[in-house]
């Protein structure tokens, strides 16, 4: 350890506050919050840790602190530095996950959304979940607008809809809809979102035995799949039931081998509705990730009426913005002690694949080191697509900490072009002039999937624009096999097709490929669509569906005269979509022939 930093240690205060490891560049690789920052952080360079730790502690160069008045204060500090500087030993935070719940808004019309909760959005109505993902939250919402007459539209329209006159809809369009039909409806919803479905099965299968009865057999057939539907996702729904109505949350945790597992039960009514799983290496205090986590997690979603956690992690301020309690008995203590039985379960069953995970992780971490002499922490690949020239594309997908970070992958329209040396030069350019313009993080390493051309061209923009980072391209053999790396000083670096780098760049090409591909299909599905009125200047969306609906197909409009079109359209517009219509005929014309 550098004298330097021996001095900074022993003058650490022993208060409350954030930590900030600092590697040689200077730049933040990981933060943490600390009761007593002297006890904390000295902790990082005394004894011996396991390996993961021992990594973080080498890349140490330096480290800066900001002392807080509270443990509260230190763990909102801690939040927000994560989020400015987006160390890379911080996974906690890193995590943007949120789940979704779903909102029956408010007033007398029943009408339901899915939506994802923020601090900044404040939603009229009642808030239930969470849901496991957005598909389960609206295959529930699917179902209640197959049950019930709820309103589809977001907005109301002018007039009534497919759905009303096929009863799935009161036609609240109209305005003269019965307020008492319509609260009798929302709180049929609202039963069934907290989970009781009694009523309404009952009703269901009356319906369908009536149906049966007069040898309605199809429609007696959709009331026995409704039923089989709701009794479906209500079951999802319902691990846990109990005669007593509570609604809390808790959480728990267990740790192995420095790792770290935490497990969340969410009750509404007396129901185990979802439960959230969250393991990682643990770097820091065992009790200040935890906290750390439930801190997180309430920025994203709902608060509980309460929080159950255990009695000793309850004796600071961090979290005294949630009601927070420890219990000892009774249904709620049932259920932190389930918490704390599948932390312990879970961690167990997924410690060997982690694991395994990481040592194949650390694996192309080496040969990256040995092959290019860096570690990349961001990697971003390029790959171009077009057929015969036209929709031409690029796609870009992006590996952090040699992991796909789908959020951060982009798809590029290009101009047209049989030109790979022309459609590269404009992706790379645009890329990189934007993560110049609006600050965006940078990688350490580009890969482009081309030969020494591309690479070369790629090259030379990246340079134009002053910035120092290293690329390379993905080679292919005579077979039009990747065969190689190329460096950008046309050096070719071998690699064994049997190696696990191989197979990670491999992947890597893969993805990119599939992405630019899936892109270019969408296009050109999209143009073989494309409608004759689609483009033409001053024909919007609304004069489009009007002439459509006057005169029934795009063939009954090409049969219209200029003076005919000018009694539809304004004229400069009549003017612009005959010369269209007649010019993309003549064209179709002189093709034929």
């Amino acid at each position: 350890m550098k004298a330097a930093l021996k001095e900074k240690l022993a003058t650490l205060p022993g208060r409350p506050g954030s930590y900030q490891m600092k590697d040689k560049d200077g730049k933040i690789i990981y933060v943490g919050k600390a009761i007593n920052l002297k006890n904390r952080v000295n902790s990082y360079f005394k004894g011996a840790h396991d390996h993961k730790t021992t990594k973080l502690v080498s890349e140490i160069a330096d480290f800066e602190y900001i002392v807080t008045n509270s443990e509260k204060e230190a763990l909102i500090l801690e939040y927000n530095l994560i989020k400015e500087y987006d160390p890379k030993y911080n996974i906690i935070f890193k995590d943007d996950k949120s789940y979704p719940y779903i909102l029956l808004e408010e007033g007398d019309i029943p009408y339901c959304r899915t939506v994802r909760i923020t601090k900044k959005v404040r939603y009229k109505g009642e808030i239930f979940g969470p849901y496991p993902d957005a598909t389960a939250a609206n295959k529930t919402i699917d179902l209640l607008n197959k049950v019930f007459a709820t309103k589809k539209c977001k907005n109301l329209p002018k007039e009534v809809c497919l759905y009303y006159h096929l009863g799935q809809c009161l036609g609240y369009c109209k305005g003269d809809v019965k307020k008492d039909d319509a609260i009798k409806i929302k709180e049929a919803i609202r039963r069934f979102l907290k989970g009781d479905n009694s009523e309404m099965l009952k009703d269901l299968k009356a319906e369908m035995l009536k149906a049966a009865e007069k040898e309605e057999y199809e429609k007696a057939a959709e009331y026995r799949d409704l039923i089989a539907d709701i009794e479906y996702t209500t079951a999802q729904r319902q691990t846990v039931q109990v005669s007593r109505k509570e609604s809390f949350d808790t959480f728990a945790y267990y740790v192995e081998d420095n790792y770290l597992s935490i497990v969340g039960l969410f009750i509404r009514d007396g129901r185990l509705i979802f439960k959230d799983l969250y393991i990682d290496h643990l770097y820091g205090d065992v009790k200040e990730e935890f906290i750390s986590y439930i801190y997180q997690f309430y920025q994203r979603h709902l608060a509980p009426k309460v929080l159950y956690i255990d009695k000793e992690l309850i004796d600071g301020d961090e979290l005294s913005e949630l009601n927070v309690r420890s219990v000892t008995k009774g249904f709620a203590y049932q259920m932190l002690k389930k918490a704390k039985e599948n932390a312990k379960i879970d961690l167990v069953q997924k410690l060997s694949i982690i694991k395994k995970d990481e040592a194949y992780t650390e694996n192309i971490a080496t040969e990256f080191k040995r092959i290019l002499g860096l570690v990349p922490e961001r990697i971003e690949l390029f790959d171009n697509s077009h057929l015969g020239g036209k929709n031409t594309v690029a796609a870009m997908v992006v590996y952090e900490n040699l992991k796909p970070n789908k959020k951060e992958y982009r798809l590029f329209r290009l101009e047209d072009s049989f030109d790979d040396l022309k459609s590269m030069h404009e992706v790379i350019y645009r890329r990189y002039f934007r993560v110049l313009s609006d600050d965006l993080k940078r990688p350490d390493l580009v890969i482009i999937d081309g030969g020494a051309n591309q690479l070369k061209v790629a090259k030379e923009v990246i340079d134009s624009l002053g910035l120092d980072i290293k690329i390379v391209s993905l080679g292919k053999n005579e077979y039009h096999n990747t065969a190689y790396l190329l460096n950008s000083d046309g050096v070719i670096i071998d690699i064994d097709p049997k190696s696990q780098i191989f197979l990670f760049l491999a992947s890597m090409q893969n993805e990119v490929h599939r992405f630019a591909i899936s892109y270019n299909r969408r296009l050109r599905r999209k143009n073989a669509y494309a409608s004759k009125l689609d483009d033409v200047k001053g024909l919007g969306k609304k004069r489009r569906l009007k002439l459509l609906r006057k005169f029934k197909s795009i063939k009954n409009i090409e049969a219209l005269t200029l003076d005919e079109l000018k009694k539809e359209l304004p004229e400069a517009v009549a003017l612009a979509l005959y010369e269209r219509l007649h010019k993309e005929g003549e064209e179709d014309a002189r093709n034929i022939k």
